[in-house]
């Protein structure tokens, strides 16, 4: 299928948005659905692109088209790209914008410098960073940084233009101000997780605190010290229980404390990013993951899961980095560690505990604050960042 075949009028310049992994399985897919489902609604012509039998494919309602990426980790990575740089050439100058992520940059950059070779405008490139790779793991890792750090360099230089999703994200990755287009967060679908809200019944007396942990299982997360931490708080009774709700490297030495916690911790299978609301309505307070304040990386990043907590009308428990206290502010909804440790992990559990009678009215105005971190706002702004990147 060439992109002239859906022969839907342009009335905005035609994107395509390049996410060279599985929209069906991946916990962050609403990054791409929710925002292309905003993106159209606005009149842009959006071809979504990602891993997967290749076609037409729906995710929550949204069409996307997938290419395949075979099983292995290098080749798979190569021959999605192969068929990428196929269904571009056979658009026959449909394609006004080419979003891609990091990934995807030594493979589509080429492909710019040979356009403006052969004298042609469109389409334009735009890299968008939205994070940086863990530095958790050896060889492969520090190979994977290393790439990561050419392709900023490469994309500072050669690409037409980039977004990001913070402002200190555009300052840890060097983008040059001509060059960068615009800043567009994350962000929640509110009529979907509010759903969590109903009929959520609360502890009432002594009985257990429900958190719930929804995300990657690595070890910058700082898991492992709030996993010690809920031990040490239910070392004189039952007072908490966490699910954490994912897959990672880390899981191994995590599935080990959680057969130690005497019931108090259990590991779960991820769900489908349309199941997350479901899952939500049986917890009480939302655990983000758990950064130092001080990590830079995290800093950059815009908290989506804290988003989908608040939507749901969740209290939080977090670490103080401005990624989460820049979104809550002053607003009495969060429950902070001041470092990624367990000790100031247990006194934020303490907290809890001494004021699980307002759990509910916390979760009440934390689903009030969810208001300004819509995806409709979102796409709105990568809107206004494209339009302007283009026009200019």
């Amino acid at each position: 299928m060439t992109i002239n075949q859906q022969g839907a009028k342009r009335q905005h310049s035609r994107l395509l948005w390049v996410h060279a992994a599985s929209l069906q399985s991946a916990l962050d897919s609403a990054t791409w659905v929710e925002t292309t489902r905003h993106l159209r609604h606005l009149g842009w012509d959006v071809i979504l692109i990602g891993e997967g039998p290749r076609g037409r494919h729906e995710v929550a309602g949204v069409d996307i088209y997938c290419l395949p990426k075979p099983d292995r980790y290098l080749w798979g990575t190569i021959a999605f790209h192969l068929g990428l740089v196929r269904f571009i050439l056979g658009s026959e100058g449909a394609i006004d914008i080419i979003l891609f992520h990091q990934m995807s940059a030594l493979w589509l950059l080429p492909l710019r410098q040979l356009n403006r070779l052969l004298g042609r405008k469109r389409p334009v490139f735009v890299m968008d960073t939205r994070d940086l790779p863990t530095t958790e793991g050896g060889v492969k890792n520090r190979l994977r940084t290393a790439y990561f750090n050419f392709v900023h360099w490469s994309t500072n230089r050669f690409a037409d233009g980039q977004t990001v999703i913070t402002p200190r994200m555009a300052e840890l990755v060097d983008v040059p101000g001509t060059k960068l287009w615009g800043i567009w967060p994350s962000g929640v679908d509110i009529a979907r997780f509010s759903a969590a809200r109903e009929g959520r019944r609360w502890p009432t007396g002594d009985e257990s605190v429900r958190l719930c942990y929804v995300g990657k299982l690595h070890l910058e997360r700082n898991l492992l010290p709030l996993c010690e931490a809920v031990k040490a708080a239910n070392a004189s009774g039952p007072r908490f229980h966490l699910s954490l709700v994912g897959k990672g490297p880390h899981e191994v030495v995590l599935r080990r404390v959680a057969e130690d916690s005497q019931g108090g911790i259990s590991i779960e299978e991820p769900v489908p990013h349309e199941k997350i609301p479901e899952l939500l309505h049986d917890y009480h307070v939302g655990v983000t993951s758990l950064p130092e304040p001080d990590d830079v990386k995290f800093q950059a990043s815009s908290p989506i899961k804290l988003f989908e907590y608040m939507a749901a009308g969740m209290p939080i428990l977090s670490t103080a980095n401005p990624c989460h206290t820049d979104v809550i502010g002053n607003h009495d909804v969060a429950f902070w560690a001041n470092e990624a440790t367990s000790d100031a992990i247990i006194n934020a559990l303490d907290a809890i505990w001494a004021d699980r009678s307002r759990l509910e009215q916390l979760g009440q105005e934390s689903f009030s604050l969810a208001d300004m971190w819509t995806w409709q706002s979102a796409a709105e702004k990568l809107e206004a960042a494209l339009s302007y990147g283009i026009n200019t």
